[in-house]
This record gives C-alpha cells, sequence and structure tokens, in this order.
C-alpha cells in the first residue's frame, strides 16, 4: 500500500491547479482507475493516479518576463529573477509536502475517528450481553424464598403429608375459598 494519502476531487483539482470537473471527467474517462468512493468524503483519488495521469501537483507557475531594461542593468535583474524563481520553486514544493502532510493526518484522524465509534459499539454489544447472562444467571439461582419453601423448618409430625400443606382460610377470608400453600405457626 502506498504511503501518499488519497486526495478528494476538490483537493485533488486545488493541488493540480484545474477544475473540479476536469478532475471528474478524467476520472470518469478511467484515466484515475484506483480512485474509490467514500461515503463521507466523495471519491477519493490516489496522488500517483494524478501523476500518471499527467497532472502536475503543486507546480509553480512560469515566471514573468521582466519589463525591458537598460542593456546593463539586465544581467543584475535576471539574476534576481532566477532567484525569485528557485525561491518560489522551494516554496510550492514546501506547500505541496505541507498539502500532502496535512491530507494524510486528517485521513488517519477519520480512520481513528472510525475505528474508535466501532470499538464503543462493541464495547456497548457486549455489556448488553453480560448483562442478558447475568439475568439469565440469576434466574437459574435459587432465591431464598424457594430454598425456605423446598425444606420445611417444622419436623414432620405422624399422620401428616409431607409438602405443601393446603389449609381452607379461615374466618379472616370470609369464605372466599382460598387455600394456603403454607402451614398455620402457632
Amino acid at each position: 500500500m502506498s504511503t501518499r494519502p488519497m486526495l478528494t476531487q476538490r483537493e485533488a483539482a486545488a493541488a493540480c491547479g484545474v477544475s473540479r470537473s476536469t478532475i471528474r471527467r478524467r476520472r470518469e474517462a478511467g484515466d484515475l482507475p484506483n480512485s474509490v468512493h467514500d461515503e463521507v468524503r466523495g471519491y477519493l483519488i490516489p496522488v500517483e493516479d494524478l501523476l500518471a495521469a499527467g497532472f502536475r501537483l503543486n507546480a509553480p507557475a512560469p515566471p514573468d518576463t521582466p519589463p525591458a531594461a537598460p542593456a546593463g542593468k539586465r544581467t543584475a535583474v535576471v539574476v534576481g529573477q532566477e532567484d525569485v524563481v528557485g525561491l518560489r520553486a522551494e516554496l510550492e514544493h514546501a506547500r505541496q509536502e505541507h498539502a500532502l502532510a496535512l491530507a494524510a493526518a486528517e485521513h488517519e484522524r477519520q480512520l481513528a475517528q472510525a475505528e474508535a465509534q466501532h470499538l464503543r459499539d462493541q464495547l456497548d454489544a457486549r455489556a448488553e450481553h453480560i448483562a442478558d447472562l447475568q439475568q439469565a444467571l440469576r434466574a437459574l439461582m435459587p432465591s431464598p424464598e424457594r430454598t425456605a419453601l423446598s425444606q420445611p423448618s417444622v419436623p414432620e409430625q405422624s399422620g401428616r403429608q409431607a409438602g405443601p400443606v393446603f389449609e381452607e382460610s379461615g374466618a379472616a377470608d370470609a369464605g372466599e375459598g382460598r387455600r394456603r400453600w403454607w402451614r398455620r405457626s402457632g
């Protein structure tokens, strides 16, 4: 995989000094074969494809021709103009490197954000799964009330059945016909 960044159509047009429609037409014509569509940023175009298609990234503009000067001073102006051209080229090169580094950093930041969101989603899903498992475990564990019902606290007397005793409700229930599922103490 290349270490050079992938530029959006807008970034590629700005870096190459052409319009976005030129980049789009060249992409649609197949001159930029490794371009991919990203849902967030649109089409991403590798720098290598731009160079292979003949674009020059951040190329310095040709120098303006100096106005006609007297013959004696012309040599000094040309030497000064060459220095300016060299400095402009160096500045454009620095701008190009900065633009590429900035695009790479932005791309890495977006990838890191996407990965962080993916990990947060996984963490939430696993937390829900753990909560479901804990709830299922609590349902399977005997509760203190269940153990008290299954083990009678009063020893069985002769002539009585083991297990729950159904007693008819007394006067307090006023004949509603309810049965009690426990033994009355006393």
